[in-house]
């Protein structure tokens, strides 16, 4: 198993990089975010790999971060998931987004990824809900918010939201309080919030 590469980027397609390492170029598929972090020949980095063994071909599949991988890992053992649908994920939410919309059961959010339906998101909470604890360990628990239960859930899923982006628990309050108006869906709380911060 390659579990790790650490070489210098030179090729880029639309869906990989192609990484040489001591003269070995590995096809290596990513992340649509680590494609923008890198997607420069001659860039240095380290992957933190997994690799993925067919008939038909070897794929091998990076991540800038160890959370990352384990979360792909954890997505490739949910009925109905593939490694396509796993990056497809990964490409569109971090995994403490990710991480926050399974915690919290929001289907909606999830319907909103690529390829990702309604019966799919409904399997992906059911099958994965319990399957995140092990994200405890990496500091990427979802975090639960002391608040009143007379706010309203749209704030406090905002909240809880950004907390699990990693803003402390004050901050978070503040932060989603001050943009928090009536009729605002939770997503738009949040957006607000990260570009007034």
């Amino acid at each position: 198993m390659i579990g790790q590469l650490t070489g210098t980027v030179v090729d880029v397609s639309l869906d990989s990089l192609i990484v040489d390492v001591s003269g070995v170029g590995y096809e290596v598929f990513v992340p649509v975010p680590t494609l923008a972090s890198y997607g420069e020949i001659g860039q240095r980095l380290t992957l933190y790999t997994h690799l993925i063994i067919r008939e038909d071909a070897h794929s091998l599949y990076g991540f800038e971060e160890r959370a990352a991988k384990a979360l792909f890992r954890v997505l490739l053992k949910a009925n109905g998931v593939g490694p396509k649908l796993a990056m497809a994920i990964l490409s569109t939410m971090s995994v403490a987004e990710f991480i926050q919309t399974v915690t919290l059961q929001d289907i909606t959010a999830l319907t909103r990824l690529p390829g990702v339906g309604k019966k799919t998101a409904e399997r992906l909470v059911i099958e994965l809900k319990d399957k995140l604890s092990q994200f405890e360990s990496q500091d990427i628990a979802i975090k639960v918010s002391k608040v009143s239960v007379s706010r309203q859930p749209v704030l406090t899923d905002a909240i809880s939201a950004l907390i699990a982006l990693g803003y402390k628990d004050p901050d978070a309050e503040k932060m989603a309080s001050t943009v928090y108006e009536e009729g605002l869906a939770c997503e738009d709380v949040i957006r607000l919030a990260l570009k007034n911060s």
